[in-house]
């Protein structure tokens, strides 16, 4: 299980992505025709609660990473892939702080299907007198 506190260990945006990259293996069964459940999942009072939580704890930051703010909307990420049976259970790991983290679309979208080329860069900082193009 991947959690927070050793995430939280982890200092560079690339090394946390390697640490919770899917490299495309979502899960042979994820939601399919049953999407309506996690999506009023989504909806409810505890999960914008949570959210709301884990976005504070990050402080907006793309995987918690000092100086790489969201740009946009922020998403919450399970660090640990959901299924449709983890809603029906009585284990609270689907709103756990420890078991989420707050990234951008991209890197939400770079977990699940893509590779470090499509992480965030740093800005790139000009100087007076810099005439090179980016």
């Amino acid at each position: 299980m991947r959690t927070y506190e050793e995430l939280s260990k982890l200092d560079s945006l690339e090394d946390r992505f390697d640490y919770l990259a899917l490299h495309g293996d979502i899960g042979s069964d994820t939601f399919g025709y049953d999407r309506w459940v996690n999506q009023a999942f989504y909806r409810s009072r505890e999960w914008r609660n949570v959210r709301n939580l884990v976005i504070i704890r990050d402080n907006g930051n793309d995987m918690g990473v000092d100086n790489f703010a969201v740009q946009g909307s922020p998403y919450v990420h399970h660090m640990n892939p959901i299924m449709i049976d983890d809603f029906g259970l009585e284990s609270d790991d689907i709103i756990n702080p420890d078991f989420l983290i707050c990234v951008s679309q991209r890197t939400h979208n770079a977990i699940h299907y893509g590779n470090r080329s499509n992480l965030p860069r740093e800005p790139i900082v000009r100087m007076p007198g810099d005439t090179r193009l980016w």
